[in-house]
């Protein structure tokens, strides 16, 4: 008897020990009402103007970084999801975390009035980062 209840307890503590891992990734919270004003920053890269956060919209996606993390969404009210590496556009990869940060884009000027009705603008001459 001992030997078979000794086998027993043996082959207990010899099972694969199974643990749970819990992982919890806080998904941003932003929303607006409307489609908010946005600013072109560099070709095919704009950001939401005037914003606490850097929110930008590229390839008609809103996106934001939470440290290592990249979130996107198409509604400007929210649902928000992960993005892994690749899906991330390089053109916001390369752009370093707060350099749009409360971005304010100054006015325009007219640098050209190319026929009549057509004015050509220079965007975001004098463009200021507000903290």
């Amino acid at each position: 008897m001992r030997i078979r209840t000794a086998a027993v307890l043996a082959s207990i503590v010899a099972l694969p020990a199974f643990a749970q891992v819990e992982i919890q990734i806080q998904l941003p919270t932003i929303t607006f009402n409307a489609p908010p004003p946005l600013v072109v920053v560099e070709p095919g890269v704009q950001v939401v103007e005037d914003n606490d956060e850097e929110v930008f919209f590229v390839s008609d996606y809103y996106w934001v970084r939470r440290g290592p993390r990249w979130y996107r969404t198409k509604d400007h009210r929210g649902g928000w999801v992960v993005v892994d590496g690749p899906g991330v556009p390089p053109s916001l990869v390369r752009v370093p975390a707060g350099k749009y940060r409360r971005y304010k884009h100054g006015k325009a000027v007219v640098i050209d009035t190319p026929g009549p009705g057509k004015v050509k603008v220079q965007k975001h001459k004098g463009g200021k980062h507000r903290d």
